[in-house]
Formats: structure tokens, sequence, C-alpha cells
């Protein structure tokens, strides 16, 4: 195992180490991405490879590559558009914000729900994988649109964030995951805490663009009944919300120093 962790991997113009270690193997893979992008060695304008091609330079599943395109995107380093691929924007990070300050108190209060989420809701994506049902399927997909339509519309899209993690849910079959999503209603997402005054336009748009994807990813991983994949993207979507949340509070410890 650890002779495989140093084997080294032509991918023109650079290299890159296949994947073995354990963990969050799309980080594992972001991180090597990232760095080649902000030490210049993938240029601004320049086109990422294929997801085939980096699948098989990281040895990965695609999942584990989209995955870790999306923490790019995240940090604003690079896009993707249909029929021309992934290409590098930037070499610096600009994080997207929903809002330009949040309360300290909301802060710990949205990190406090995002932790308990992160420890149920991956485990209901991948039972939700390997148990939903046509009436299902159908209520994930029309979740997903009514979230495309509401950010389309400029809303905030609060109510169908819910609503798609809620029908997530509902499709494990455990009565209990949909209790707790019952119990805790809207004020489980994050932007439900935020005030009006205090979203930043243009960043919020950027970040719901980024939810949008992952949901797009969470809900075919779920449907093709890919339970491993179906954890690892809800963890994922999760862990990049509280990573951001987080940095709220650090920029407030900062402050005080």
């Amino acid at each position: 195992m650890a002779k495989d962790t140093e084997m080294t991997v032509k991918l023109a113009p650079f290299e890159v180490k296949k994947i073995s270690r354990q963990g969050s193997l799309s980080l594992h893979v972001a991180d090597q991405l990232e760095a080649l992008i902000t030490q210049g060695r993938v240029p601004v304008g320049q086109k990422l490879p294929t997801e085939n091609s980096l699948c098989d330079s990281f040895g990965v599943s695609r999942t584990v590559i989209r995955e870790a395109i999306t923490h790019l995107k995240s940090l604003g380093l690079v896009e993707t558009r249909r029929g021309v691929g992934t290409t590098v924007l930037r070499s610096t990070t600009i994080e997207a914000r929903p809002a330009e300050r949040i309360n300290p108190t909301t802060v710990e209060d949205i990190l406090h729900v995002l932790e308990l989420r992160l420890t149920l809701e991956p485990a209901a994506a991948e039972l939700a994988a390997l148990r939903h049902d046509e009436d299902d399927r159908k209520a994930l997909q029309a979740r997903h649109e009514a979230f495309i339509n509401a950010h389309a519309e400029k809303s905030q899209a609060r109510v169908e964030d819910y609503e798609f993690h809620h029908a997530i849910a509902k499709a494990t079959k455990n009565p209990f995951f949909n209790r707790f999503y019952e119990q805790l209603n809207q004020s489980v997402i994050p932007r439900a805490k935020l005030l009006s005054i205090d979203i930043n336009p243009a960043a919020s748009e950027r970040y719901l663009e980024r939810v949008q994807e992952e949901h797009a990813y969470i809900l075919e991983a779920i449907l093709s009944r890919d339970a491993e994949a179906a954890r690892e993207t809800m963890f994922q979507h999760l862990n990049r919300a509280r990573n951001m949340y987080a940095k709220y509070r650090d920029r407030q410890d900062d402050s005080r120093i």
C-alpha cells in the first residue's frame, strides 16, 4: 500500500500521484490539483484533462473526480462548461460566501446544525440509494427541479433546498430520518438563518450554483443506486458548507486579536 502511495503518474504537462490513502479521496485529488493551479503549473486559461483521463491518472472513480472539481469551483479556481470542459480561471482562491457578515451566535448555530447533519445525512443518502422506489425517484427529481427553478428566479431557494434533503430522508424508508427533518424544518438550511441585509447577491449566486451542482451529483448517485457515491457526495456537500461557515467564525476570532 505504501509503495502505491508514492507512485507518480504522468499527466501532461504535470505529474500527479495515484490515490491510495484513507479518508476522502476527492479531497486528496482536489488538494493535488489545487496545488498545481496555485503554483502556476497549470496556467490560467488552460483546460484540465477530461474526467476519464483524470480517473485513469489518479486511479479513482468519476464520482471522486467530480467532487474534486466541484471543490475547485467552490474556490473560484476553475469553471466547467458543457462541451468545453474544465478551464482554470485564476491561480488564487476566492471562495463564494452567501453573506458579507454573520452574527457570531448565528454562525455557531449553523455549525452545530451542520455537525449534526454530517453525522446523519451521508447515511440517509446511502440508504436512499439502496431503498428508494419509483415514487421517491419522482419526488427527488421534482424537488431538484424546484430548486433549479427557484435559483433561476433569483430566489435564495431555502424552501426548495430543505425539501430536496427532506425527500432524501423520506426515501430511506426509515421514519426516524423523516421525523428528524420534520422537527428541524427549514432551520436545517443555513441560509434560513441569514438576514437579507447581510446577503451579497453576486457571491450568493455563485454559492447557489455550487449547491445546485452538488445536489445534481447527489441525485445522480442515489438514482443510480450507487450507495457509496451517495454517501460521499452528501458528505462533501455538507462538509464544504461547514468549512465555509467555519471561516466566518475564524475571521471573527482574528478580529478580536
